[in-house]
């Protein structure tokens, strides 16, 4: 049970209602992390829901943003997120191998692929520290500039919701992943 009490969403009004209301025309409903944000900060899911338009409309493929999303939160010990991104990851066209793959830091046999979890594995761990050589091979990889922003937009998005849903323990709603 999820330690911060969130009345149903049915129940919402205002702000909180309004931004629920995106939610489920975009997914269908509203997961239980956005709810217990929204109940008592709509305007911060607000703020994230927009970053996320953002995200969607910047350089990245959906892949590249689930497997950013994805080893951001097995990194940080994120269950809720780890169970939310292989599920989003999988809707994405990414193998369920490929996501156990990116999980345990293995090679996914995709080059750009894991030049990205390797760059972003080693952001979080490093608190975002890099050597030249880490710059060089991520831009060899094909990446960006503007894409290096995209990869650090979606570091911070997900730990935003990393960080509240371990305050939170937030009910699983998702698929839980083994």
């Amino acid at each position: 049970m999820s330690r911060i009490a969130t009345p149903s969403v049915q129940s919402a009004t205002g702000a909180t209602a309004e931004v629920y209301a995106q939610i489920r025309k975009a997914a269908g409903s509203v997961p239980n992390t956005f709810a217990a944000i929204g109940a008592h900060g709509p305007a911060a899911l607000k703020a994230v829901l927009q970053a996320e338009a953002v995200l969607s409309s910047g350089g990245l493929t959906r892949q590249d943003q689930e497997t950013i999303k994805l080893l951001v939160s097995e990194v940080t010990g994120c269950d809720y997120c780890v169970a939310a991104h292989s599920m989003l990851g999988k809707m994405a066209g990414l193998k369920p191998e490929a996501l156990k793959q990116l999980r345990a830091g293995q090679p996914t046999g995709d080059a750009k692929r894991d030049a990205l979890a390797r760059f972003v594995r080693l952001l979080v761990e490093t608190r975002g520290t890099i050597a030249e050589s880490e710059f060089a091979a991520i831009r060899a990889a094909g990446y960006t500039d503007a894409q290096l922003v995209d990869i650090s937009l979606a570091i911070a998005l997900v730990i935003f919701t990393n960080t509240f849903n371990r305050i939170n323990d937030t009910e699983l709603d998702f698929p839980a992943v083994q």
